[in-house]
């Protein structure tokens, strides 16, 4: 007999910086603390977070930390 297990897919949005001292990608995922990881080109930093992400959920559902509710634009003279 064969059992399989239903995966939810999930997606989380990172908040993705350049570092031009290093030449890195830096990202995180708000309110997911420990989320957090840097990797050039940006398919590597992709890989790092998806990689770090899932071992945070590996036991268990992780306590999530603030809400993250979007971003904003901000403009000045």
């Amino acid at each position: 007999m064969t059992v399989y297990q239903s995966h939810k897919m999930r997606a989380f949005t990172a908040v993705i910086e350049h570092c031009p001292d290093t030449g890195l990608y830096v990202g995180y995922v708000p309110g997911l603390p420990g989320a957090h990881s840097q990797g050039a080109p940006l398919d590597e930093l992709n890989a790092n977070l998806r990689e770090v992400t899932a071992m945070l959920f590996e036991d268990g559902e992780p306590e999530m930390g603030a809400q993250s509710v979007g971003t904003q634009t901000v403009t000045i003279p």
